[in-house]
């Protein structure tokens, strides 16, 4: 008899082998004078920010500074380039992580429901919503947020919990948290960091966030990269080196993140909160003169 956990692997293979597929189909039917050998200098990029991005930071603004930095892409193939690319190594996260973190399936998977039932019926609303106002709002919460953490993690208020479960209300809290958290990401603004906070506040064990987190974003990311693909609006050579630099540097922080002690992984929700409250809210500024 088939568990839960083996559905979810057989449908986030599913996902994988779609995604696959229409990538290859497109390789396959691009022009023999197109250049598609990755480039050390992508493969690079791809291992340092999946590398930081599997520890929870995640790597979606990393990948487009040191774009820009270097000038690999340009910049209306960005979005694109960043979605095929670092899809592999999310897919590969999620496998690994749901494998190796012990957490309730049941709230495994209703959370990541709630993730792509965001994505799916929550982006039409939320794409009308000010951009600006969404990132200062999340920015200033995320940091309040990071701040009622620090307090739990230093014993000034009630200790912070070890759940790795969610039932009745807080079940259904972190349905709705999540289903906002995958609607909007399709104003950008990522996943890693709102849910590792959320997480913790709903007592569960922090680690616990990885599996959800990750598994989220290996559902929504195949759907939205091939979309990207069948338009051509990416760089072919940069998503390769994403995708061929980013799965081994996989590989070496799952090993960091499951051998860190809960006390460090709570640090580390910390940190990884408050930088992005910060990118948030350096976004939300830089637009702001952009406008002016």
């Amino acid at each position: 008899m088939l568990t839960i956990k083996t559905w979810l692997f057989l449908a986030l293979g599913g996902f994988a082998v779609f995604y696959l597929i229409a990538w290859l189909t497109a390789i396959l039917k691009s022009r023999r004078d197109e250049k598609i050998a990755p480039t050390a200098v992508g493969a690079g990029i791809g291992f340092v920010t999946t590398f930081f991005d599997t520890l929870g930071i995640g790597s979606f603004a990393t990948t487009t500074s040191l774009f820009k930095l270097r000038h690999v892409v340009r910049d209306e193939r960005i979005p694109g380039t960043l979605n095929v690319g670092i899809t592999p190594p999310t897919i590969i996260q999620a496998f690994i992580f749901i494998a190796i973190v012990d957490v309730d399936m049941l709230t495994l998977v209703l959370l990541i429901a709630a993730s792509v039932l965001g994505m799916w019926l929550g982006a039409g609303v939320v794409c009308s919503w000010p951009r600006r106002k969404v990132q200062i709002g999340m920015g200033i919460a995320l940091l309040l947020a990071a701040g009622l953490t620090l307090l739990q993690v230093l014993n000034v208020t009630a200790g912070a919990g070890e759940a790795l479960r969610l039932t009745g209300t807080k079940l259904a809290l972190g349905f709705i948290g999540n289903f906002v958290l995958g609607a909007l990401m399709s104003l950008g603004i990522g996943l890693y960091g709102p849910c590792l906070i959320m997480i913790s506040l709903l007592g569960m064990n922090p680690t616990a966030a990885f599996p959800i987190m990750m598994g989220s974003c290996a559902f929504l990311m195949p759907v939205g990269s091939v979309r990207f693909i069948r338009k051509g609006s990416y760089d072919l050579r940069a998503a390769l080196g994403l995708a061929l630099g980013g799965i081994p540097a996989v590989l070496i922080a799952v090993y960091i993140v499951k051998s860190l002690p809960l006390i460090y992984v709570r640090w580390l929700v910390i940190v990884v909160v408050v930088y992005t409250s910060v990118m948030m809210l350096r976004s939300a500024i830089t637009e702001r003169k952009g406008r002016q």
